[in-house]
């Protein structure tokens, strides 16, 4: 048994609140380690905080994300060994699993120890951790409170509760989603399913602030992961949807959704628009918003009938959802529209990798002078897999209508 087993035999023998004891006392044994912390990002994406009790002697503080060493390596994703002029030598390594970061793991070793084979060997132990945290959050409070700055609204409890995460990593596609406020809930719904041969996404605006958009959105969550786990196709999929919203709350709690099937084998894509969060597609050096062909919100109506539309993918397109929840802006209205600063933070991200995409596009709705949406979420898709075909210029099949639409002033989140 090499070490690496050792130490996923400890931590998956380990009560879920203890996991840290047991990794220390694995890494001690086996890389002789005289100090094994653990960072985890808060819900807000802007600080790294210790796992109590910290074994440092000179003690753990909080550490910015994108700051500093264990701040860099968060950022990066690539382990970093620093080597200081005394006896030990410190191992900062990312906590990632499928792609959802969840903080840094920061080992203290004797300087002679600290070679590039101990860290790929503790690159290993890393994401094993990370996946032990996961299966761990089901039974103990406890990394969930190390990650909060203050208190969670009811809300936002809800929310962090249903919501699948923020990152989803394949061989074919990268998903990253950012959402503001992350402390309170806007009601906002992300979900996703992936399997061996597509991708299913839904992203949607919240019914208003607090619970009950909250119970709304958890409503729908579940109704569209029921039709979706029973097979059902994905205009079904929203159909359900509409008429448990409908059933529940007769159009006083619609909710603006947009749904979306990707094929991993050839990228072809089905979307449903029922209302929509806007969605925009960064192709080469091009970057547009996707124009499509919107219905009715779900739940707005009894038994309302949606269509699907079709939309292909090239090899390094870019897909990004941005649900806001404050409508579009009138020209004249004395502020600019939220296409302005998406098209600007997506243009000025293009080079980026898609895990900074999402909060540089929130950062830019949240930074507009006037009319800032107080809830924004966005997700960004970037498509390695297959492009055969050729660009489809933005569109999809099926008649186009105009871009406004009689119901604009009913519609939350274009």
């Amino acid at each position: 048994m090499d070490r690496h087993e050792t130490v996923e035999g400890a931590l998956r023998g380990a009560a879920p609140h203890l996991l840290l004891d047991s990794l220390r006392t694995s890494l001690a044994y086996l890389y002789a380690a005289t100090s094994a912390d653990l960072l985890l990002v808060d819900y807000g994406f802007t600080t790294l905080r210790p796992v109590e009790p910290v074994q440092t002697p000179a003690g753990m503080p909080h550490a910015p994300v994108g700051a500093g060493p264990a701040g860099r390596v968060f950022h990066t994703q690539q382990p970093y060994l620093f080597r200081d002029v005394g006896p030990t030598a410190t191992v900062y390594l990312p906590v990632t699993v499928r792609g959802d970061r969840f903080g840094v793991l920061v080992v203290v070793l004797p300087a002679d120890r600290s070679t590039p084979q101990t860290t790929a060997s503790l690159a290993r132990v890393a994401e094993t951790l990370g996946h032990a945290l996961r299966v761990a959050d089901r039974h103990t409070d406890l990394y969930r409170r190390t990650r909060r700055t203050h208190a969670l609204s009811v809300a936002g409890e809800m929310q962090w509760d249903t919501l699948p995460g923020r990152a989803c990593a394949g061989p074919a596609f990268d998903l990253h989603a950012h959402w503001e406020p992350a402390y309170t809930s806007g009601g906002h719904l992300l979900d996703w399913s992936a399997t061996e041969r597509d991708l299913v996404i839904v992203v949607a605006d919240g019914a208003g602030p607090g619970t009950p958009a909250a119970l709304a959105s958890t409503l729908a969550l579940t109704a569209i992961r029921n039709a979706r786990r029973a097979g059902l196709d994905l205009v079904t999929q929203a159909s359900l949807t509409d008429q448990a919203l409908y059933g529940q709350y007769r159009g006083e709690h619609p909710l603006s959704a947009l749904l979306l099937r990707l094929d991993l084998t050839t990228g072809e894509a089905e979307v449903v628009d029922a209302g929509s969060p806007t969605l925009w597609r960064v192709r080469s050096t091009v970057t547009e918003r996707v124009e499509l062909d919107r219905q009715l919100p779900l739940g707005m109506f009894e038994e309302t009938v949606y269509a699907p539309q079709r939309l292909r993918l090239l090899r390094g397109d870019r897909l990004v959802f941005v649900a806001h929840g404050t409508g579009e802006p009138t020209a004249g209205d004395g502020h600019d529209a939220p296409d302005g600063p998406v098209a600007r933070a997506l243009t000025g991200a293009r080079r980026r990798k898609g895990a900074d995409v999402p909060r540089a596009v929130v950062r830019a709705l949240r930074g507009t002078p006037r009319g800032a949406p107080d809830a924004v979420l966005v997700l960004c898709l970037d498509w390695r897999g297959h492009g055969a075909g050729t660009p489809d210029e933005g569109r999809l099949g099926g008649p186009r209508r105009p871009r406004r639409h009689p119901l604009d002033g009913l519609s939350a989140g274009v």
